[in-house]
């Protein structure tokens, strides 16, 4: 039997329910794994309070690293007790052992622990592909990234700044504003106490910046599409605060023709050698020192109710991880 946190129904933290499933033999391309580490991802919550519908009952969770414990017919990559992470799939990572399709799965390397790969290779990814496919960070590229303090900041930031970037980001509190730093903003906008949008703009001069990373959502993407250059580009990939409000294609006309893309990690990862790529790039960045994980938060398994609740309430900062 396995400890699985299990949803019925949509809402807050307080519909998630510990259950103890039995876990089937892996099908023809499947794995089974023993989870050692679970990722904690802000698209928990989503799928969780049904921002992003998922069918009912479901697992909650996308990534985690473990240990192979049985390969089905025709897995030929993988092999009993070897390490592997995935990000991806169906919801159901919140457990202990669980059956997953061998193609989400990715091998680990020597150096990489299982909790570091839950707690980066999402986030890690994520940021890979917003900097190198989404668009193309440069040497002469100054962006401006929301919420540099929290789990893809923490990765995005010093990647960034690694490409030759300049890194304008925003943060809420004293506190964050110095975690934002520590990550390596050039320049760190406190949103609790300053205009973002003003800030943004007397810091470039007045000219704006190329591209705006945001994951915050509706509180922030007005004043974003202010902080670009003319012809800048906008990237929407989160909701932390809510949907971005519907809004007219001419309002980026009359912005300086701005571009504008709302990205997901799957568009970028659908192939295997998509996947592998973005892996490993991830665990290259690590190994050079390009990003460090910092792992703030461990939260039982059985706490995941709570973990839920500090990220929404903002009360985290950089990754974490549920412990089985």
């Amino acid at each position: 039997m396995s400890v699985h946190i299990r949803i019925e129904r949509h809402g807050g933290p307080e519909v998630m329910q510990l259950a103890e499933l039995s876990v089937p033999a892996p099908g023809p391309g499947e794995i089974r794994l023993r989870h050692e580490a679970i990722g904690l991802n802000f698209i928990d919550t989503y799928h969780r309070s049904g921002l992003y519908k998922i069918p009912l009952p479901s697992g909650l969770g996308s990534e985690a690293a473990g240990v192979v414990t049985a390969v089905g017919p025709g897995v030929k990559e993988f092999r009993v007790g070897e390490r592997v992470a995935y990000a991806g799939g169906a919801p159901g990572s919140y457990c202990e052992e669980r059956v997953i399709p061998a193609a989400l799965a990715v091998k680990l390397p020597p150096g990489i622990s299982s909790e570091t790969a839950a707690a980066l290779l999402l986030k890690g990814m994520t940021a890979y592909y917003l900097l190198h496919l989404t668009y193309p960070v440069r040497a002469d590229t100054t962006l401006l990234v929301h919420a540099a303090a929290g789990g893809v900041g923490s990765v995005l930031v010093p990647w960034a700044r690694h490409l030759g970037a300049r890194v304008i980001g925003t943060a809420g509190g004293a506190e964050k504003c110095a975690l934002a730093r520590h990550y390596g903003c050039h320049d760190v906008i406190d949103y609790r106490a300053q205009d973002f949008v003003a800030e943004t703009r007397r810091l470039t001069d007045g000219a704006g910046v190329d591209v705006v990373y945001d994951s915050v959502g509706r509180d922030t993407f007005l004043g974003s599409l202010d902080c670009l250059k003319r012809r800048g580009t906008m990237v929407s990939f989160g909701n932390a605060s809510g949907k971005v409000p519907a809004f007219e294609p001419i309002l980026l006309t009359e912005k300086g023709s701005l571009f504008f893309t709302r990205p997901k990690l799957g568009d970028y990862t659908a192939t295997r050698p998509e996947l592998e790529a973005a892996a490993q790039a991830v665990f290259d960045a690590v190994a050079r020192g390009v990003i460090r994980v910092d792992l703030r938060h461990r939260y039982p398994l059985r706490d995941a109710a709570r973990a839920h609740a500090d990220l929404e309430a903002r009360r985290t900062q950089g990754l974490c991880v549920l412990r089985p």
